[in-house]
């Protein structure tokens, strides 16, 4: 059996599974109406067959002894008694008969027709009382003796036992009925009765089975196509037969498909018209830019000769082009990432000389503190990681306070480097933003030195690497801690993504 077919058998097989849960309820239902029907049949059979059956032998037996024991002499012998007994039984539909008088005072004798199977014994006293009694006559009662009769168990056979007293004088008859057959009889349709209940439980479930196929198939497929949205597939539609409310469903999804394929398409489109500008717009201004950057240049140089009243407009420009320099730089850069086209240029590299060349170019030896060996070997884009150790400690000096410390190590097969600085922290509600775009923890400086970019481009490097960069004050309330956690080995990152690009570098971008 396959793997899809063993996971589709236990996924029908689920009891939260709405399959079972149909068949369940059907099989309930239909056991229920089953057993009631056969319990109401089998009763009402079981009462016909009895009541059929004592009323044969009970109306015999009263003729019987209308005919046969009210003839006999008022003082019979025992002899009389036994052939009385032995004509009724023998005359009857299948009973044994047992015949009671006195031939003096106080000295019963008995007659019956088969000694081995009918005593009297075998009548119950209540039942001997009940005939003996004498009933007044009355308006409601016009005799004196009545029929009386009971079923009893004798030796695990059931049985139908009746008697009566002769009225005006005469022996007491009881007869004993046996009601082994009709109840074998009622066995054997308790055991049909039962079939039948097991047949309809059986049918119930095949019912069920079928209804829930029928119903829960156009779910199935709903509940697939559900899923192949939600992956992404948006083009995904149903096939509509039917006009039931499972058809109206499946139209109402293919229309929200359609909708939501639409709005999708429209939202991509409009997103990478915004890339796309970016994009050209940073290009575009790189040119102009460069000629700026060059002027400033010059202009720099010769700050100290110009007239007092015109140098601080020259610092200003100064500054404001480098700001500008590097927006242009971060934009590119976060264009490459939402595009998709950010590749590494994977070298081996010593941790120790990568962090001391980030900070000496940038001239921060003297404001941080370095913890990191040599011969700390890892394989990763040199350049990215200078990206990232330049936008975290340039942040922890910029917002936080001296010294900062960064410091280097290794844990399995992850590259660990913790930035710490010994400033107020980060606000607690700041510190979910600190990675976003241009969010900046001062609403009412929306205008500062830097571009809102810097932790943002940071963390995509990471990522790209297959790493994360974690923000949390420190314990002690002392500063803010950052922590970058990158492989020491991305090229299995790179061949797993199919990155045949990764030798090519792309253009050179400066994020600090």
């Amino acid at each position: 059996m396959s793997d899809a077919a063993k996971r589709s058998l236990l996924t029908g097989l689920r009891w939260t599974s709405l399959r079972l849960r149909l068949v369940v309820v059907f099989a309930l239902v239909a056991l229920t109406a089953a057993v009631s029907a056969s319990g109401i049949a089998y009763w009402l059979n079981r009462e016909a067959v009895l009541t059929r059956t004592q009323d044969s032998a009970l109306g015999d037996f009263r003729q019987e002894m209308q005919n046969r024991a009210a003839s006999l002499p008022l003082r019979p012998t025992k002899d009389d008694l036994q052939n009385a007994a032995v004509q009724m039984a023998s005359s009857s539909p299948g009973y044994s008969v047992l015949l009671v008088d006195e031939r003096d005072a106080g000295k019963p004798i008995v007659g019956n027709s088969d000694l081995d199977t009918f005593t009297l014994d075998n009548v119950p006293l209540s039942l001997q009382k009940a005939v003996n009694k004498k009933q007044p006559v009355e308006a409601g009662n016009k005799y004196e003796y009545h029929l009386f009769w009971q079923r009893v168990s004798i030796r695990g056979t059931p049985y139908l036992v009746g008697g009566t007293k002769i009225i005006g004088g005469g022996p007491t008859g009881y007869m004993l009925k046996s009601l082994d057959q009709e109840r074998q009889d009622l066995n054997s349709l308790a055991w049909s009765l039962g079939i039948a209940t097991g047949l309809a439980l059986v049918g119930s479930a095949l019912l069920a089975q079928a209804a829930a196929t029928t119903v829960l198939r156009p779910v199935q497929r709903l509940g697939d196509a559900a899923r192949k949205l939600g992956e992404g597939k948006l083009d995904t539609r149903l096939v509509v037969s039917g006009t039931d409310e499972l058809a109206d469903l499946s139209r109402t999804f293919n229309r929200t498909a359609s909708s939501l394929e639409k709005k999708v398409a429209d939202m991509s489109a409009r997103d990478e018209a915004s890339r796309r500008f970016v994009a050209d717009m940073s290009h575009e201004l790189r040119t102009p830019l460069t000629a700026l950057t060059a002027v400033t240049e010059v202009l720099e140089d010769e700050a100290d000769s110009l007239d007092p009243m015109i140098a601080p407009a020259v610092h200003l420009v100064v500054s404001e082009t480098r700001r500008l320099n590097d927006l242009v730089e971060n934009l590119m850069e976060v264009t490459r990432f939402d595009a998709g086209t950010a590749r590494l240029v994977l070298d081996t590299v010593d941790v120790a000389d990568q962090v001391t060349a980030c900070i000496d170019a940038r001239a921060w030896l003297d404001a941080v503190d370095l913890d990191a060996e040599r011969g700390m070997m890892v394989r990763l884009d040199p350049r990215r990681l200078d990206v990232i150790l330049a936008n975290l400690i340039g942040n922890a000096l910029k917002h936080g306070g001296s010294p900062v410390r960064v410091s280097v190590r290794t844990e399995g097969d992850e590259l660990v480097i913790e930035v710490r600085d010994h400033g107020p922290g980060i606000p607690e509600d700041v510190l979910p933003h600190v990675f976003d775009r241009f969010y900046k923890a001062s609403a009412s400086r929306p205008r500062s030195e830097g571009s809102g970019l810097g932790l943002s481009i940071a963390m995509e490097n990471a990522h790209i690497h297959g790493g994360d960069i974690t923000a949390a004050n420190s314990p002690d309330g002392d500063g803010a801690v950052f922590v970058l956690r990158l492989p020491r080995d991305a090229e299995p990152l790179t061949r797993s993504a199919g990155d045949h690009d990764a030798g090519v570098q792309d253009e050179e971008g400066d994020a600090t």
